[in-house]
């Protein structure tokens, strides 16, 4: 991680030592030198896919970075490329950065809007003699530009005069000609070690209706030409990327200072978030969705954004993995159970641990009075007494999960089993007394005996049992669909196939159909969710659920593979 402690003394006697990164120490210099009067930042997602975690880490770096020295936060769509953007899109951004908490307030902006004024510092650059209108092919282009060991050569219709590259320009602008017949380019150095300083194209003929600005134009700038103007005109002092852009800096700072920019923003690179065992290329995720092997954009097995939200993730869960990952130069890659732990974090005492069986097998205890039914006081979080308390029914029909009984047990388990003692989780201790099966030998039934003087979970006698089982009262129970979730690919055997398609899981979705839950969570709403005692953290999925008829997803289970540096 690329940071340094800087220590602030308050007063003799007290010392706080502050981490910065290295993107804060470049602001800070700027500050301190006079580069910038203030500090502005941008997110700028092309609105041809949904964001993903690595753009969250973006989205709350920019932000963060914003509020930290009193600034402003732009939201902006980089959208110059209608080929692949969508209002579908837009919306969905919207929403991700809003639900992230990035405060961008009434600055929403689009590349679209600055069009027209693309335009005008095209044709500026055409009258500086620093752009020109070619007839080259792409394929040619590509064939002039060289290779990292050998520098291309001039466009023949480079040192057309500046007259004829306007009357040429304006006519594209026009739509005298068709896709691809002509380009504009910068000129700059055909013989650059930099393959984007070699007369990169800034301009495109593409007769295409754009999602925001119709059939306006005929003509769009490309995103090496756009962006930097897009931020000089926002009075954007710090465009922060990730590395992949290091390369194209020289570009951006001659765009900016062959338009004439005052106060020109300044690019800085950092490292990607690079997850392990999700899929986070918008290719491959919109052919998962084309192909209907996941069920949208927000499929909860995905790390979009929208996914994480519908799956149960949170807010506080996505900004406390991202502080966690740290700001740094280098790529590298972060364990998925990082996010995980984070969101176990969040939770843990936040939310009512209720009781749910998943696998169910009913549990009849033979003593217990069949036409009674009782209510129990139970504290909603042990760890948390601000949460309070609830009461759920018990009867004398139950459903526990079937893998809590075995007839014939291995050494050490503690769960029922004929002759065994067990606490019913915050209600009695019942001792197993045996089963009944079905003609095929399967088990349908379990019986046993209750202790009405345990009432509670403890036995007034003292004695102990090993085993605690959560439970639901069958009479009262509500039935529904859970889901639980596994990674997507698995790194470890190839996140490709060899033919270039993903290696998918096939039990990366698993759907409960007849699970049996508190009657209290018949009411939840879509996003709430729950501790399931024994089971992991649920959600209320967003999508599939009904009123009255809640389908639940596994956010997370209880245990974690993953420890806290120290």
């Amino acid at each position: 991680m690329e940071n340094k402690d800087i220590v602030l003394e308050e007063n003799k006697e007290e010392k706080t030592t502050v981490s910065k990164n290295f993107i804060e120490m470049i602001i800070d210099k700027d500050l301190a030198e006079g580069t910038y009067d203030h500090v502005q930042t941008r997110f700028p997602p092309e609105p041809n896919g949904y964001l993903h975690i690595g753009h969250a880490k973006s989205i709350l770096l920019n932000s963060g970075l914003a509020k930290e020295y009193n600034g402003k936060f732009n939201l902006r769509f980089d959208d110059t490329n209608p080929t692949k953007e969508k209002t579908e899109f837009v919306k969905s951004i919207t929403e991700d950065v809003k639900w992230l908490g990035a405060d961008f307030e009434d600055r929403l902006f689009f590349a679209s809007d600055y069009f027209d004024q693309m335009y005008e510092y095209a044709v500026f650059l055409i009258k500086k003699g620093k752009a020109f209108v070619c007839d080259l092919t792409a394929e040619q282009i590509r064939e002039y530009r060289g290779t990292l060991t050998e520098p291309g050569k001039e466009s023949p219709y480079r040192n057309r005069s500046v007259e004829e590259n306007l009357q040429l320009f304006e006519e594209m602008k026009n739509g005298k000609y068709a896709d691809g017949e002509k380009v504009l380019r910068a000129k700059i150095d055909m013989a650059s070690p930099n393959m984007n300083m070699r007369d990169p194209v800034i301009y495109r003929v593409a007769h295409l209706t754009h999602h925001n600005t119709g059939d306006k134009w005929c003509i769009y700038p490309m995103y090496d030409f756009a962006h930097p103007i897009e931020d000089a005109i926002e009075h954007i002092t710090h465009s922060i990327c990730t590395l992949e852009f290091e390369d194209h800096r020289p570009l951006y700072d001659w765009v900016v200072k062959e338009c004439e920019f005052v106060m020109p923003p300044k690019q800085i690179e950092f490292a990607k978030l690079y997850l392990t065992n999700v899929v986070t290329g918008k290719r491959y995720i919109k052919k998962l969705v084309e192909d209907g092997v996941v069920d949208g954009w927000d499929d909860p097995r995905l790390v979009t954004i929208s996914a994480l939200r519908r799956r149960g993730f949170t807010p506080e869960s996505i900004r406390m993995f991202v502080d966690l990952c740290g700001v740094a130069k280098a790529n590298s890659s972060v364990d998925y159970a990082m996010l995980e732990y984070c969101i176990r974090e969040d939770l843990k005492l936040k939310r009512s641990r209720v009781m749910a069986v998943l696998n169910p097998i009913k549990l009849i205890i033979d003593n217990y009075p069949e036409d009674q039914m009782e209510e129990l006081d139970v504290v909603n979080n042990l760890e948390n007494p601000e949460l309070g308390s609830r009461t759920i029914p018990f009867g004398r029909e139950l459903y526990i999960e079937a893998d809590d009984f075995m007839e014939e047990p291995p050494k050490k388990y503690f769960r029922m089993f004929p002759g065994n003692e067990v606490r019913l989780m915050n209600a009695y201790f019942v001792k197993c007394t045996g089963c009944v099966k079905d003609e095929n030998g399967n088990i349908v039934e379990v019986h046993g005996t209750y202790d009405p003087a345990s009432k509670g979970g403890n036995s007034p006698d003292g004695r102990k049992v090993k085993g605690t089982i959560h439970w639901v009262a069958a009479k009262t129970a509500f039935h529904t669909e859970v889901r639980l979730y596994e990674n997507l690919v698995d790194e470890e055997k190839g996140k490709l196939n060899e033919d270039g398609t993903l290696n998918f899981n096939p039990n990366s979705l698993t759907v409960l159909k007849d699970c049996v839950l508190e009657p209290s969570l018949k009411d939840a709403k879509a996003y709430d969710s729950f501790q399931f005692v024994r089971n992991g953290f649920f959600c209320v999925d967003c999508k599939d659920s009904e009123e009255g008829k809640p389908v639940f997803n596994r956010i997370v289970s209880l245990k974690s593979s993953f420890k806290l540096p120290k």
